[in-house]
C-alpha cells in the first residue's frame, strides 16, 4: 500500500486546510485509518483515526476543529482542520494499518507540512 498526502500548507490562525491521503495498491487490506503530527522537536502524536467503520477518535487538543473522514470509493482518507492554531503546526503524516497473509501491517506517507502562522 502507497500512502500520498496532500493539502498542507501555510495559513493564518483561525484559518482551515483539508488534508487528503491516497491510498493505492492493495488497498483491500486497510482497516483503520489515522493522521498523525509531529512537530519540531518533539514526538510524533495521534491527531485522529477512522476506523472501516467510520467510528472516529480525536486527540482532545483537536476535538471540535478537525474532522476525519474518509471515501472508501476513492481511497482517499481527509482531515478537515477549521480554526487553526499555531500549535497546530507540524508535518502531518497518514497512516493505515491493515492485515496482510495474516501478519498485521502499518503503511505511512512520506508527511506535508502544515504552517499556522500567528
Amino acid at each position: 500500500v502507497q500512502l500520498v498526502e496532500s493539502g498542507g500548507g501555510l495559513v493564518q490562525a483561525g484559518g482551515s486546510l483539508r488534508l487528503s491521503c491516497a491510498a493505492s495498491g492493495s488497498t483491500f487490506s486497510i482497516n483503520a485509518m489515522y493522521w498523525y503530527r509531529q512537530a519540531p522537536g518533539k514526538q510524533r502524536e495521534l491527531v485522529a483515526g477512522i476506523t472501516s467503520g467510520d467510528s472516529t477518535n480525536y486527540a482532545d487538543s483537536v476535538k471540535g476543529r478537525f474532522t476525519i473522514s474518509r471515501d472508501n470509493a476513492k481511497n482517499t482518507m481527509y482531515l478537515q482542520m477549521n480554526s487553526l492554531k499555531p500549535e497546530d503546526t507540524a508535518v502531518y503524516y497518514c497512516n493505515a494499518d491493515g492485515t496482510l497473509d495474516g501478519a498485521t501491517v502499518s503503511y505511512w506517507g512520506q508527511g506535508t507540512q502544515v504552517t499556522v502562522s500567528s
